[in-house]
């Protein structure tokens, strides 16, 4: 089954509803809970499973990313390949578009941590969220209730 942990620091000089709503444009079906980190500052959090990349699924391929996201899953996983991470720009998400920064923003990214119970299903998962492609296209596309 795979699972996902979502999360953003929410710092100081943050609207805490601006950050609720730009993980809610990539992940609008996540229920997110508050923690306090410090006075100030908190962080977001929720856990979904895969139907909560419907939306991710689709801006990949609104944004015409395929390969740039999938090179990020790639970047993120594991040894044991049944998990992956990787980070959305908080900024960007903010008016509903995907961008994968090179390393952690100076006021934090959208942490997105995806979990499998084996390697052949992350396989399945990358397969499914990025296929491989030519010249931009997908060679194939695998129904969600398939992976």
């Amino acid at each position: 089954m795979i699972k996902v942990i979502v999360s953003a620091k929410v710092n100081p000089t943050e609207d805490g509803d601006k950050v609720r709503e730009a993980i809610r444009n990539i992940f609008p079906d996540i229920g997110l809970k508050e923690e306090k980190l410090s006075e100030y500052s908190s962080r977001l959090s929720g856990k979904g499973d895969i139907s909560a990349f419907t939306n991710l699924h689709h801006l990949i391929r609104e944004e015409e990313i395929i390969d740039t996201s999938r090179t990020r899953l790639n970047v993120g996983l594991s040894e044991d390949r049944k998990s992956t991470s990787f980070i959305v720009s908080k900024q960007v998400a903010t008016v509903g578009r995907l961008n994968y920064p090179a390393k952690e923003e100076s006021l934090g990214s959208i942490n997105i941590e995806v979990l499998a119970d084996s390697d052949t299903e992350m396989q399945r998962f990358f397969d499914w969220l990025t296929p491989p492609t030519e010249n931009g296209i997908p060679n194939f596309e695998i129904n969600i209730d398939s992976v």
